[in-house]
């Protein structure tokens, strides 16, 4: 082994510890610029906050990608936790964010839009934010259910931070359900 692979090597492991480093300490809010097509004729807009080992995630989904004509608002937040590189995905690392509380918003009341995203039953009024924490609603379960998603985590050189891309179902409560793939970056605001 000659000295330039052991160097190579120890500046590997140091950019590595302070990529960890880095995203443990986020502070600020990430959001994205613009809507973001989120299948099926929807568009979404994230906003993620960080502040002291703590984070909130703001989710509007609209029909539009101006996000004028919105669906729902989803809201919620508690502290995260970065553990290792992932294993699947280059340059990511493997987080838990923990929930500590989950609220919806009701936005539009179409009886068939209703129904069809599963808020029927969650007792929704529009405009009125509802904390689902203790009920859950639709694909979001109840925090004594599932208070953790466990995600992944990337930040690049100019600063955008990346999540991974949910599963149809939105579970992502246990590390088996984890995403293999980064979504579109959010930017510092």
């Amino acid at each position: 082994m000659t000295w330039g692979v052991v160097l190579a090597g120890m500046a590997q492991a140091q950019t590595s510890q302070n990529t960890k480093k880095t995203l443990e300490t986020l502070s600020g809010s990430y959001v994205d610029p613009k809507g973001v097509d989120w299948g099926r004729g929807t568009f979404g807009t994230r906003e993620f906050s960080f502040k002291d080992g703590k984070w909130t995630l703001t989710f509007v989904l609209a029909f539009d990608p101006e996000m004028k004509n919105q669906i729902f608002v989803f809201r919620t937040f508690g502290s995260y936790k970065v553990i290792e590189p992932s294993k699947t995905v280059k340059g990511a690392y493997n987080a838990i964010f923990y929930e500590n509380k989950k609220f919806v918003t009701l936005k539009n009341d179409d009886p068939n839009l209703v129904e069809g995203f599963g808020f029927k039953d969650c007792m929704l009024k529009k405009d009125q934010e509802k904390d689902i924490s203790i009920s859950g609603c639709s694909l979001w379960k109840p925090v004594a259910v599932c208070n953790e998603d466990h995600e992944l985590l990337s930040i690049d050189a100019s600063g955008k931070l990346y999540f991974g891309i949910r599963p149809p179902d939105n579970d992502m409560c246990t590390a088996d359900k984890r995403p293999t793939a980064l979504n579109v970056a959010v930017v510092k605001k």
